[in-house]
């Protein structure tokens, strides 16, 4: 396939890209196409990596109002809902909602996700059940698998018993919880657990780590720390690090050169970050984001994740990426075109290096996982949330959408006005 007339995230306009076998062969000014190659013509709108979501949660996603609604809205109530909701599941229901989510996804151009599934309970029905949905849906999204005791490691009796299952079925990464440990004694204990697991299989690590408006809850540093001390440089993601908001800044002054020399990466999840922190505060309100921008600067890898859609902790949602980055922008103040670019890779290429995916975006030899956006520039794309005309998986269409249109016949106005987003 010859894609014609695309700009591009970096700015370049009028290029033409060659799609041969599922990669992109190359991107220049005036391709001649081969004979037989089918062409389109993007006329001017932005061709962009496919979105990747560096952190969500699959296994909850689509119960929302299941078997009630979070009443305050915090993140410890959306964990004892989950926990309420947990005998009840069915590996049926699971892979249904699973799989509904997956389509919405794709709808969105959004073709990779990492998604932390709970191993606390004994029956390993949402392992069970995600591994079966990541076989079905490997043909057009890549999903990647946590093993994540939500309710501790050990706090819950077999958790670690369950994790280990859970990777000898096939799950890919080992996750973690420290702060919802019993003490920060064994919230540490836990992360050293967990590193040691994971250099013993050869596997990344992704821990929920300091989820929390306290600002003693420290665990990234020991993160850190075990990721230099067992060589786990560049396989370890510290997911939200909500603290990192309220600590002491001559303390974080130490903590980002650690984690940078550690190359610990890092996914804040800005629509839930902004809606389960700071609740209990008054005014001011703490908006709970981790540092994003003081990360980036300081050289650590830094993706969004959409984290939640329809569940206990968040009532919203709809596999929106460009959402995740508009909401990300505002909570992190990055407002300048540079920064909003900034934002725009943490929703692409940045969660494709969480996830190890090494050929993901717009370059000779990546992969043609593509998303053609109804906008003109990657600003307008994020201010938009713009519509996705075509979806690409390895070259080959997945998803379409017609652009959208407005027609206006406004009372006094001689003729109605029709015009095409964006404007």
């Amino acid at each position: 396939m010859l894609i014609r007339n695309a700009t591009l995230p970096d700015g370049r306009s009028d290029m033409d890209v060659l799609i041969v076998e599922g990669r992109i062969a190359a991107i220049e000014h005036g391709i001649l196409a081969p004979e037989g190659v089918p062409e389109v013509d993007a006329a001017g709108q932005l061709l962009a990596p496919s979105f990747v979501d560096a952190h969500f949660h699959m296994d909850s996603t689509l119960s929302y109002g299941l078997p009630r609604v979070n009443a305050s809205g915090t993140l410890l109530e959306g964990i004892a809902l989950w926990g309420e909701l947990k005998p009840h599941l069915t590996q049926g229901a699971l892979v249904e909602r699973a799989l509904q989510y997956c389509d919405w996804a794709v709808a969105k151009g959004l073709l990779a996700i990492r998604t932390h599934v709970d191993v606390c309970d004994d029956r390993l029905l949402a392992v069970e059940a995600l591994l079966h949905v990541k076989q079905q849906v490997a043909p057009y999204l890549d999903l990647q698998l946590v093993a994540f005791p939500q309710d501790g490691l050990l706090r819950s009796p077999n958790a670690l018993a369950n994790l280990k299952r859970a990777l000898d079925k096939g799950v890919d990464v080992v996750g973690g919880i420290p702060h919802f440990e019993r003490t920060a004694t064994e919230g540490t204990e836990s992360i050293r657990i967990l590193c040691e697991l994971a250099a013993e299989r050869g596997l990344p690590v992704d821990m929920h780590c300091d989820e929390s408006d306290d600002p003693m809850s420290r665990h990234i540093e020991t993160l850190a720390f075990h990721t230099q001390r067992l060589g786990l440089h560049g396989r370890v993601t510290g997911s939200h690090l909500t603290s990192m908001h309220s600590m002491d800044n001559y303390y974080v002054s130490k903590l980002i050169p650690l984690m940078a020399e550690a190359q610990v990466q890092v996914v804040a999840n800005p629509l839930i970050n902004i809606t389960l922190q700071g609740r209990h505060d008054t005014y001011p309100k703490r908006r709970g984001m981790t540092r994003v921008p003081e990360l980036m600067a300081a050289g650590l890898n830094v993706a969004f994740g959409h984290d939640c859609v329809m569940d206990p902790w968040y009532p919203l949602g709809s596999a929106d990426m460009l959402e995740v980055a508009h909401m990300g922008l505002h909570v992190a103040q990055m407002t300048s075109p540079a920064q909003i670019a900034t934002c725009f890779d943490a929703v692409t290429v940045n969660g494709a290096q969480v996830m190890g995916l090494p050929r993901h975006g717009i370059a000779v030899g990546s992969d043609a996982n593509l998303v053609l956006l109804q906008a003109r520039a990657v600003v307008e794309a994020v201010r938009l949330r713009s519509n996705r005309l075509r979806v690409w998986r390895r070259g080959k269409p997945v998803a379409c959408s017609a652009p959208v249109a407005a027609q206006l016949d406004l009372p006094g106005r001689p003729n109605s006005v029709a015009w095409t987003l964006p404007r």
